[in-house]
């Protein structure tokens, strides 16, 4: 089923409330095998490139290693008393050394870099996608906090991981290696003294990492309830302070904030313990080239020079030593990140098994299957979570061309309904196919349209990339929309959304509309897409929907009755079962719920439909 919609941030009335923290069920966190695979999947397109980079580092990394050899020759030829013009040779290629080293160092840092943005910039799409993908209700339960701290704090700490860890580490890697290699050609014996520092250079990695993993999964943690906490008080600062909760909520606010600071000092803490650490190892290395260095002279088994490239080789491993190490600082940041991104662009098991199978028995028989419906709801049933099911059974058929309302008291199960046979929602139970093998498009409009920030234009070309201004004008003449949108500062280019002219609800909504009739969708589902608008916009706005709708299959989720009155057929959901179905006219003489319904509506708004 393909769907172009215009979805909500939240699920509709029939959906539970926020979730209180202690129940919150937070989006999934990827295991590190599960990272660790997905990683390999978003790497792979681009080996080629990452070997090149490797490769060409690794060659800059060598021709750098030939400046304490050198270093070491000028060494000689001072000890030794040589003329000063025994200088020039090895200066002369100190300084080719130089040039060749930084520009081989560049080309390999440029394809390092390139590879790492690639490989993120995968991964965002891959994160937004699924992110938009995500069941409305398991939003719910894990709140907006959530995914908001994972699509910010989450993707900025792997972002700065691949612009700087990656390269720095990759260069400090193969420096390492291969000068360690370097010290073995002058003696072994310099090799074996340099080693005495990695026990407690591993020691100390072992020692962060283990504590690291954790403490950086609970500061994201923390991070993600302190966001959630502040998106719910400042979003409810009208209710927060009509009801006098604001200590109540500046308290919450401040305790998790002092569970994110109390994680962030303790984060501190182990850093400045991992830095001791490794200085202690620094002195270790240092003072055993040096002791060698001296005895090996001392024998005459090395030159000064030698011995003094020894020491300088030891001495330029601090800093790629250090940045490897130091780096594993930002690597388990970035993995912990990596690690909560990943749990939401992978699908979990029970996300991808698809609905559970219908039962055979049957509640209400209201489907007929026919080769002219056009959307065929068999036998659903849904529930949020655990929560208790809020539709049992439900099983309709809508023709094509046919507008079927929806109506029912608050909770009855339309929005729910609406939601599942738009394809944002896949149901607990049964089935939803929209057009012949459930391959017809759908459209979802509600009362909670987004206006996008943009060009008008640009907002409406949104579902429709390719077309022409022409298009976009006849879109908006069908909703009746055209009008007012030409009357704009800029017309069709008028800046809109945030910081942009501000459209007022009902213009948003005819906004939405205009975008369903550039979608053109042979299925239109409208969530009370009218009840945004006080009751001078609300005949516009109904006027609107219906152009919107001419000549497409809808189902309609009715605020006004006089909506469902112009439909083909109503539906009235109580508790989540279909109780009624027929035309306007037969519902109102059946003296059942709709019945009533019409009464309470038409008695309280003079002029209403007989």
């Amino acid at each position: 089923m393909t769907t172009v919609s215009d979805i909500p941030d939240v699920p509709g009335t029939e959906a539970p409330a926020a979730a209180p923290d202690d129940v919150r069920e937070l989006l999934p966190v990827a295991t590190a095998a599960r990272t660790r695979a997905a990683l390999r999947v978003l790497v792979r397109p681009d080996r080629a490139r990452a070997l090149l980079g490797t490769g060409v580092l690794a060659a800059a990394t060598a021709i750098g290693l030939l400046v304490q050899p050198l270093l070491g020759r000028i060494v000689d030829i001072v000890a030794d008393g040589r003329p000063a013009s025994a200088l020039t040779l090895p200066v002369v290629l100190l300084a080719l050394v130089a040039v060749a080293q930084g520009g081989t160092t560049a080309i390999g840092l440029t394809q390092v870099a390139r590879f790492g943005e690639t490989v993120l910039a995968r991964l965002r799409e891959q994160f937004v996608q699924r992110a938009l993908q995500l069941p409305a209700d398991r939003l719910e339960r894990a709140g907006s906090g959530d995914l908001t701290a994972r699509i910010t704090g989450d993707v900025a700490r792997v972002a700065e991981a691949v612009r700087s860890a990656l390269p720095e580490m990759t260069r400090s890697v193969l420096t390492i290696l291969l000068t360690l290699g370097a010290m073995a050609l002058l003696d072994l014996r310099f090799l074996l003294a340099a080693l005495l520092a990695v026990p407690v250079q591993l020691l100390t990695a072992r020692w962060y990492v283990g504590r690291a993993v954790s403490l950086y999964a609970d500061q994201r943690v923390a991070n993600g309830a302190q966001q959630q906490q502040l998106l719910e008080t400042i979003g409810g600062a009208v209710t927060v302070r009509g009801h006098q909760l604001e200590r109540q909520h500046t308290e919450r606010n401040a305790e998790r904030s002092r569970s994110a600071v109390g994680l962030t000092m303790r984060s501190v803490s182990l850093v400045l313990g991992f830095y001791q650490r490794l200085h202690i190892a620094e002195y270790i290395g240092l003072a055993a080239v040096l002791v060698t260095g001296y005895l090996l002279v001392d024998d005459g088994a090395v030159s000064v020079g030698t011995a003094t490239a020894a020491a300088l080789y030891f001495h330029s491993l601090f800093g790629p030593v250090n940045a490897a190490l130091v780096l594993l600082d930002d690597a388990q940041s970035a993995a912990a990140g990596l690690a909560r991104l990943v749990g939401v662009t992978e699908p979990r098991e029970d996300e991808t098994a698809g609905p559970k199978a219908a039962p055979v028995q049957r509640r209400h028989t209201e489907t007929t299957v026919t080769a002219t419906a056009a959307v065929t709801v068999d036998a659903v049933s849904h529930a949020y979570g655990s929560a208790a099911p809020v539709l049992h059974q439900v099983s309709l058929t809508l023709d094509k061309g046919e507008h079927v309302a929806l109506v029912g008291s608050s909770g009855a199960g339309k929005s729910t309904l609406a939601r599942l046979v738009a394809g944002v929602q896949q149901p607990t139970e049964g089935s939803v196919a929209a057009g012949d093998g459930g391959t017809a498009s759908v459209a979802l409009v509600t009362q909670e349209v987004h206006v996008f920030t943009g060009s008008l234009a640009d907002d409406l070309r949104l579902v429709r990339p390719e077309a022409t201004d022409a298009e976009l004008r006849t879109a908006l003449d069908a909703v009746h929309a055209l009008e007012w949108a030409e009357a704009l500062p800029d017309g069709l280019a008028t800046v809109v959304g945030q910081g942009g002219h501000r459209l007022d609800p009902a213009r948003a909504q005819q906004l939405a509309l205009a975008r369903l009739v550039l979608a053109d969708p042979e299925v239109a589902v409208l969530d009370e897409a009218t009840a945004e608008a006080g009751s001078a916009g609300a005949r516009e706005l109904e006027r609107s929907a219906e152009a919107a709708l001419a000549g497409r299959t809808a189902l309609v989720v009715a605020h006004r009755l006089t909506q469902a009155a112009a439909a083909d057929r109503i539906i009235v959901l109580e508790s989540g079962r279909i109780v009624e179905s027929g035309s306007h006219d037969e519902l109102r003489d059946a003296d059942g719920p709709y019945a009533t319904l019409w009464r309470a509506w038409s008695g309280s708004r003079p002029g209403s439909h007989p």
